[in-house]
């Protein structure tokens, strides 16, 4: 029992060996909360104080959950595997298939996935003959999904319009045909679960007595109903152990609800509140930092991080003038580690936004640094990204079976597996494409088909515009941006979109003179190549050494030694919706400071941050003002690599700012205040990010409007440097952003 306990600091200590009460632990980033847990039930058990069948514990993942059986199975000589511990959809199945009859469920039900849910709600709806236009099968999914988590059955939801009740209808009709064909969705395993203990009193009374210990990791996580099920099982004899991190509470949107801790509090009057404070994880400069900006945060139950790793090495941050200026930048210091002896797998970059990993992902490819998206796809792989290729790559060649195929009936037109079918046999027998087979195929599928022909008639008509202009004028006519606005998750894919008309401007910048009108086919094609390039080349294979791309929430729960948290930028990172979004009482940006509180608490050894002072948007510069975040950590724990912005430089309000404002950017620049060189690094000097001012370099000003004999019609929209050394940036209408040296480009003031 001793072993147990070794190695233990005195809170790890006095919360594994707590009395048989209820308790919540507060277990800061980096505190050895795994450990703590799996210790607890060891002791617990060592000491006689339950048998193995008396503990429930409860986690999030699976592989959290295996983690602990290979802890305990380690500690233990006991057979772990019949021990109640998993995820809560895990646990509630098990309950469900031990009494399927009193769950009224056959004893062979089935669990349908996301997808399957998609399709069983997509099969009722064609079933009732209801429009999936007016109500999308996914945006009813997540509806369904989110009453279930809240506790709600149709006939309990309340409506007040036609549209409202109309959905809980199709609530109910899914309930019966789900009952009918015996399966169940995710959402409906803890309900149903939930509802057998409510209304089974002897059974509830059996598992009350029967678990004496119920133990819960990432307690902050937990929503509604989870919390419910958890008080219900836990009667009042049975002592709950809640381990959780209220700042580390980041998904509101999954329906997470971080005032459970808060009410467990209150509510089951916890004597023992034990805060695990010492981080084993990272330097002192990284948590004095995560600590400085999460204080901010009013309704928190408060904790401060502290290591014995000494302060480490300053947190570097970086200000960029543009985008690609900041990829560039991590590019190269990424190599100056993998040269100084850091493994690739070992360095993450992290970003808000799934959108913003285009440009990096453009910079790693160039560059020849295999990377791996964790969590997700890589850009030109995202299936929102190949909708809109498919469009174009039909554009371009209305022969290519294979987009025709992905898009023909997306977004949905009405056209089924019937009429594709008959499509193909035309096709087949006329030993043509699907496209030119479209007149063979007669009745409403013929129709629909024509109509589908027209619209990419109509979309070749466009071909005389940008680049940039006709993919937007793709994702407007084609129907996808409509498609994703209905979604209720649709903005992560519409910033997608988004960003690949920011790829098509960086693309025609970068590949030099736009092709002249009638001739933008060519650079079509070279585009398209150019997606499918990079989509296919630097994937890290597994087990490689590869750099890690990732999202600050797909990063929760890991660390890496080097950290690099990109487009810290106000509108981003804060997000901009979260100013205004007050989900479950909580004010948004708080959730926004717990996400950056978990982006910095990733770094091990380096953490380093970047801004870039304008991003492209929509195939539009706009021009940004630092985050509120580096506002928030104290200036002797960070070195700036450039010389510091002074947000009064900029004479933009906040709020144009955060919209995006592209006309004359006088607000772009820094006051003489922000110093005028840049620091250096043991890796070799960085490029000083440009320093705007008022005054005239070679007759030019910020906000004129300039022809190029090569790049054609632009604006002025930054100046640094006088005499020989003048460089203007110039954001042209079909070149984009380009820095020029004023005393060789000829530029007319128009």
């Amino acid at each position: 029992m001793t072993s147990l306990l070794d190695n233990l600091n005195e809170p790890q200590h006095a919360a594994v060996t707590l009395p048989a009460e209820h308790a919540l632990i507060l277990a800061g980033a980096g505190s050895g909360k795994t450990r703590v847990l799996t210790t607890r039930i060891a002791w617990l058990i060592s000491t006689g104080q339950v048998s193995p069948s008396g503990i429930l514990a409860v986690t999030f993942t699976n592989k959290a959950a295996k983690e602990m059986q290979t802890r305990l199975a380690a500690m233990l000589p006991i057979n772990v595997k019949g021990m109640w511990i998993g995820t809560f959809h895990g646990l509630c199945n098990r309950l469900l298939r031990a009494h399927y009859r009193d769950a009224g469920l056959p004893q062979l039900f089935q669990i349908l996935d996301s997808a399957d849910q998609l399709s069983s709600v997509k099969r009722m709806m064609k079933a009732l003959n209801v429009d999936d236009e007016k109500f999308p099968p996914r945006e009813l999914c997540h509806f369904i999904n989110a009453q279930k988590e809240q506790g709600l059955r149709a006939s309990a939801v309340e409506a007040w319009d036609s549209w409202a009740k109309k959905k809980v209808e199709l609530y109910a009709a899914y309930e019966a045909q789900c009952q009918r064909e015996g399966v169940v969705d995710f959402a409906e395993l803890l309900l149903r679960s939930y509802e057998l203990l409510t209304r089974n009193e002897p059974l509830l009374r059996h598992y009350q007595e029967r678990f004496r210990h119920i133990l819960v990791d990432e307690f902050q996580d937990t929503n509604k109903l989870q919390y419910q099920w958890l008080k219900l099982l836990a009667g009042q004899q049975t002592a709950l152990f809640c381990v959780g991190d209220d700042d580390q509470s980041i998904y509101a949107f999954r329906g997470a609800d971080v005032s459970n801790m808060r009410d467990f509090e209150r509510e089951f009057h916890v004597k023992h509140l034990i805060r695990l404070e010492q981080n084993y994880r990272s330097h002192g400069n990284i948590l004095d930092a995560a600590n400085a900006i999460i204080q901010n945060n009013p309704q928190r139950l408060g904790k401060n991080l502290w290591t014995h790793a000494g302060s480490g090495e300053p947190i570097r941050v970086y200000e960029a003038y543009a985008d690609n200026d900041e990829a560039r930048w991590i590019v190269e210091e990424v190599k100056a580690l993998v040269r100084d002896g850091h493994m690739r797998a070992e360095i993450a970059l992290l970003y808000r936004s799934n959108a913003q990993s285009r440009a990096l992902e453009h910079a790693l490819f160039n560059a020849g640094i295999p990377y791996r998206v964790y969590g997700g796809l890589r850009f030109f792989e995202r299936a929102e990204v190949k909708h809109a290729l498919a469009y174009l790559r039909l554009i371009a060649n209305e022969n290519d079976d294979t987009a025709f195929a992905r898009v023909v009936n997306f977004p949905v037109r009405g056209i089924g597996a019937r009429s594709l079918e008959a499509l193909q046999d035309a096709a087949k027998a006329a030993n043509s494409s699907f496209f030119a087979a479209i007149p063979q195929v007669s009745g409403k599928g013929g129709t629909s088909l024509a109509a589908f022909a027209q619209l990419i008639h109509q979309l070749r008509e466009a071909v005389h515009l940008p680049l940039p202009e006709l993919i937007d004028h793709v994702l407007d006519l084609s129907g996808l941006r409509t498609h994703y606005q209905n979604e209720k998750e649709g903005q992560e894919r519409l910033a997608n979109l988004d960003e690949l008309i920011n790829a098509a401007a960086s693309f025609i910048a970068e590949e030099g003179t736009p092709s002249e009108e009638g001739e933008l086919s060519a650079d079509l094609a070279a585009f398209l190549s150019h997606a499918s390039l990079e989509a296919g080349e630097h994937q890290a294979g597994e087990g490689d050494d590869a750099l890690q791309l990732m999202t600050v929430h797909s990063a929760k729960g890991l660390e890496f030694n080097m950290v690099f948290i990109s487009g810290l930028e106000e509108g981003l990172f804060p997000h901009e919706n979260s100013v205004n979004d007050t989900r479950n009482g909580n004010n948004g940006l708080e959730e926004e400071r717990r996400l950056m509180y978990v982006a910095v608490t990733r770094a091990r050894q380096r953490l380093y941050l970047s801004i870039a002072q304008s991003r492209m948007l929509h195939g539009q510069t706009r021009y940004n003002i630092p985050s509120r975040f580096l506002d928030e950590i104290p200036k002797e724990l960070m070195k700036w690599l450039t010389p510091k912005v002074d947000k009064s430089a900029f004479a933009a309000p906040q709020g144009d700012l955060l919209r995006g404002v592209s006309s004359a950017p006088t607000f772009y620049g820094r006051s003489g205040s922000g110093g005028s060189s840049s620091s250096g690094t043991e890796h070799g000097e960085f490029y000083s990010a440009p320093v705007a001012r008022a005054a005239d370099r070679n007759g030019l000003q910020i906000g004129m409007n300039v022809h190029h004999a090569k790049f054609g019609d632009g604006m002025i929209v930054s100046l640094e440097g006088s005499g020989a050394d003048a460089r203007a940036q110039v954001n042209f209408k079909h070149a984009g952003v380009k820095w020029l040296a004023t005393s060789i480009a000829k530029l007319d003031v128009i």
